[in-house]
């Protein structure tokens, strides 16, 4: 390191740099003038070349040694710390310049009200850096920053990484934020029991449920997708809270039900983490089992299989009003199970509901 810094046409001089002329304009040796000063001749050497900063201590033995002000040596270390830190910002920036290329700043604006910016990269940066609360836009590479991956995969891109560290991170703070009482398992065990006959209240079940989950002390969090988070939901303790957090990538109500029963069968489980898409662990085949067993309950399913011969409209329609749930829930069950074609649109289209659930900020 040296004892002096270049950057912007600027020089700035380490305390090290102007002790070293001293030293060498007094006469003494290195070591005799370590001693006279009251420390070690390695503090003085180390000190001389730079390489830590100047401390309250020495700069008072030089003050009272040279018959300088103390003030004269800290604020030539507060100019170097100052343009130091300036040039580490800027090294910064552009390695946040790269990750910022991975994440799509529509998003932010038109979900969370960030400014329009257009075109001016670097206070986009800040804007993003700000409403994520993080250093640096860096820290989004680092896979399990706020909650682990479940299912970690080689297959996961640093764009995938990114962009889930990212939404995780808003429902961190989105959860740091709300009022709610201490998790409670056994009554979130009565608050999913509860959310169970929300199924069939298209416009007005999200307000209920996360009402009813704040109570137990679980708090929902239901986001728009971002463009290549590649994640379902997450989950984690927060501050003796629970966050549920959930995206609504896939805007149907079946697939948005099973997404959360999914993430609540993990809570169930003592399991904390990122789900993502397609990515396969045990972990997720106990969630996703939880899950089917909750929304369509095993005996009345098979029951159901035995005693049907054609899954048409009336049929799914039928069964869903006797197990009071939405019948695009029966309809996304009976696909999964392959009883149903994928390229059955048209039913599909019939009892299937697509809608858009959020409760950002």
């Amino acid at each position: 390191m040296s004892n002096y810094m270049e950057y912007n046409d600027k020089v700035a001089f380490h305390p090290g740099y102007y002790l070293k002329e001293i030293v060498e304009e007094s006469g003494l040796t290195q070591e005799d003038f370590a001693k006279r000063l009251g420390t070690t001749p390695k503090n003085l050497s180390v000190l001389i070349r730079g390489e830590q900063g100047l401390s309250i201590d020495i700069a008072t033995k030089l003050s009272r040694m040279l018959g300088s002000t103390v003030a004269y040596w800290l604020n030539l270390q507060q100019t170097y710390d100052e343009m130091q830190a300036e040039f580490l910002s800027a090294e910064e920036l552009k390695k946040e310049r790269e990750v910022f290329k991975l994440l799509d700043y529509q998003y932010f604006r038109d979900n969370f009200a960030l400014p329009d910016l257009a075109r001016k990269v670097d206070e986009q940066i800040t804007c993003v850096r700000k409403f994520l609360m993080i250093s640096s836009l860096t820290v989004l590479c680092t896979p399990d920053l706020a909650a682990s991956f479940r299912s970690y995969s080689e297959n996961l891109s640093q764009s995938n990484i990114v962009n889930s560290n990212a939404m995780v991170q808003i429902a961190v703070n989105q959860a740091l934020k709300t009022e709610t009482l201490t998790y409670n398992k056994k009554r979130f065990v009565e608050a999913v029991e509860f959310a169970l006959t929300q199924t069939e209240n298209h416009s007005g079940f999200l307000p209920v449920v996360t009402r009813a989950f704040s109570e137990a002390g679980v708090i929902l969090v239901v986001l728009p997708n971002l463009k290549n988070s590649g994640i379902n939901g997450a989950t984690k303790k927060v501050n003796g809270k629970m966050l549920l957090m959930v995206n609504d990538r896939r805007h149907y109500a079946d697939t948005f039900w099973f997404t959360l029963f999914h993430e609540i069968g993990h809570i169930m489980n003592g399991d904390y983490g990122i789900t993502f898409a397609d990515h396969k662990s045990m972990a997720e085949d106990e969630a996703d089992l939880y899950a089917q067993k909750k929304l369509i309950p095993q005996e009345s399913y098979e029951e159901f299989l035995k005693e049907t011969e054609v899954f048409d409209e009336k049929a799914i329609r039928e069964f869903a009003r006797k197990i009071k749930r939405d019948p695009g829930i029966v309809f996304g069950r009976l696909q999964n199970d392959k009883k149903i074609s994928f390229a059955e649109t048209d039913l599909a289209n019939r009892v299937r509901r697509r809608y858009k659930v959020l409760n950002v900020l």
